[in-house]
């Protein structure tokens, strides 16, 4: 009878699959809590102490590691040197090993975890298994992962395994491990400055994308195991998505996360918004949105940090748009997009400051920086000018600086009511910057007089503000830290405008 090596962590499907090769005629070997789950639930299973004739031992650090599992995982069937001496010891073999790891990634990700417990969850044995069975594939099935056992069911009660099924499976367990080995590593590793000194891992590919940034670039989309990412991403209807529209949503998520409690809803086209406001309902939050530039949304995506109703949906159907993201949506709100068949619909969930590293492409390598991270605390915001802000300019000035945190640098935002009336973005200098969010305020028909102005960067020569107060804007919120603060403070001054210094800027490359 063909025999079948089951341990482990995640028990999910485990007790099916087991009576699935129990139904075939497979015998059952088992470990600890595996074996304990298995015969809870009636299926005959052989203790793996009965195979090694040796006890477990060491807490569980000694189970597996025995020449009668590792023999029975190892050794050829078509080799007659390897027969004979497995069957000298007394080795049977062993067909399929299903084998999943300690969750040393959940360990280490909870708060105030100790070095002793992390320790305690590296796998020795399970990773053993797996390799020595994925290295020996043509004859031992391994399988890593729980959302494989009805697939191997299907396979099995086909008849024989097609090698290149054989080599996938093995593919897999190899890309398991080493990405196991290389958190484990991570971990152990020293770092300098707050940032490993040596990066590695492995991205499973997600999705097969028709082309990149343009038809002829090759494209598909490669995920981590992180938690709160486009792992997360589930798509609803629609056509398939782009690599432009991946990064667009990426970028639309992240417009609205800097307001946890007040539903927001943020317009985006390539990568920057277009419209972004915040208000007491997600229709509400849209209308505004749309109101900031209702041209340049024709075509954009939009994304919510709250659920989206059927009342919402109603009023957003009316306009062309590529992608709508939330982290939920309204079964109603769901029919009402589903008479657009092209739209595409997608539900991912908000990131509100989880702490982590962010990754950019260069050629050859990768730059690595802490994850941005708005910080709402208002800690070492200062006044330097004569007129503080009123009530009303502060709300807008908080607004301002959260939001333009979002927008591609050189950034400048004009807000009035907690809405962006106008976005001045990627540009050169920063007066041009200036210059276009009025511009586009005006051209939307907004009337930047009585707005407020928010700047990611500082502001290098009293011109931008000089420019700003000729528009009508009254109070402004920027970083500083310019050898001419002095100097742009003054001009503030002069013109009657209200200044907030925050101290941190906000670039977004």
């Amino acid at each position: 009878m063909p025999r079948a090596l089951l341990s482990v962590s995640d028990k999910r499907g485990i007790v099916a699959f087991a009576q699935g090769l129990v139904q075939l005629g497979w015998d059952i070997i088992s470990t600890g809590g595996t074996a304990a789950a298995l015969k809870a639930a009636g299926v005959p299973v052989q203790a793996v102490e009965s195979v090694t004739k040796f006890p477990e031992m060491l807490d569980g650090r000694v189970k597996t590691l025995h020449p009668m599992v590792h023999g029975g995982l190892l050794g050829r069937r078509d080799n007659p040197v390897h027969l004979r001496a497995m069957e000298e010891h007394g080795i049977t073999p062993i067909d399929l090993v299903a084998v999943n790891l300690y969750p040393f990634r959940a360990t280490i990700s909870q708060p105030d975890v100790s070095f002793e417990d992390a320790i305690e969850n590296i796998d020795i044995g399970g990773p053993s298994m797996l390799r020595s069975a994925a290295k020996n594939h043509e004859f031992v099935l391994p399988v890593v992962e729980p959302s494989d056992y009805a697939e191997v069911l299907v396979l099995l009660r086909a008849g024989a395994i097609p090698v290149e099924t054989r080599r996938a499976y093995a593919a897999k367990v190899f890309a398991h491990t080493a990405d196991y080995d290389s958190a484990i590593a991570a971990y152990l590793t020293p770092r300098e400055d707050g940032l490993p000194a040596r990066l590695g891992g492995s991205l499973e590919r997600m999705a097969s994308l028709r082309y990149g940034e343009n038809p002829q670039q090759r494209a598909a989309l490669y995920v981590t195991e992180e938690p709160r990412g486009i792992r997360d991403l589930k798509q609803r209807q629609g056509k398939e998505l782009s690599f432009n529209n991946i990064l667009d949503l990426d970028a639309a998520m992240a417009a609205v996360a800097p307001w946890p409690t007040r539903p927001a809803c943020a317009i985006i086209k390539h990568t920057t918004p277009c419209g972004l406001a915040v208000a007491s309902s997600a229709g509400e939050a849209w209308r505004r949105a749309l109101a900031t530039d209702p041209q340049s949304a024709f075509g954009g995506v939009v994304a919510f940090n709250t659920v989206v109703d059927k009342a919402t949906a109603e009023e957003m159907v009316g306009l062309f748009l590529e992608v709508i993201v939330a982290p939920s949506f309204h079964d109603e709100a769901l029919k009402v997009f589903a008479a657009k068949k092209n739209l595409r619909v997608v539900e991912l969930p908000v990131s509100h400051g989880e702490q982590g590293l962010d990754y950019k492409c260069v050629r050859g390598g990768f730059l690595v920086q802490d994850r941005f991270q708005f910080d709402s605390s208002e800690e070492g915001w200062r006044v330097p000018t004569v007129r503080h802000p009123t009530e009303a300019e502060w709300s807008d000035l908080r607004f301002g600086w959260a939001g333009v945190a979002t927008v591609k640098s050189n950034a400048i935002l004009l807000v009035r009511h907690e809405a962006a009336i106008g976005i001045g973005a990627g540009q050169m200098s920063r007066v041009d910057s200036s210059f276009l969010a009025v511009h586009k305020a005006r051209q939307q028909g907004h009337d930047p007089r009585g707005s407020v102005l928010a700047s990611d960067g500082f502001f290098p020569f009293p011109d931008g503000v000089e420019a700003a107060a000729a528009a009508g804007v009254t109070a402004i919120i920027q970083p500083g830290g310019s050898v001419k603060d002095e100097d742009v403070i003054a001009a503030a001054d002069r013109l009657g405008l209200a200044m907030v210094l925050t101290g941190a800027r906000q670039f977004r490359h």
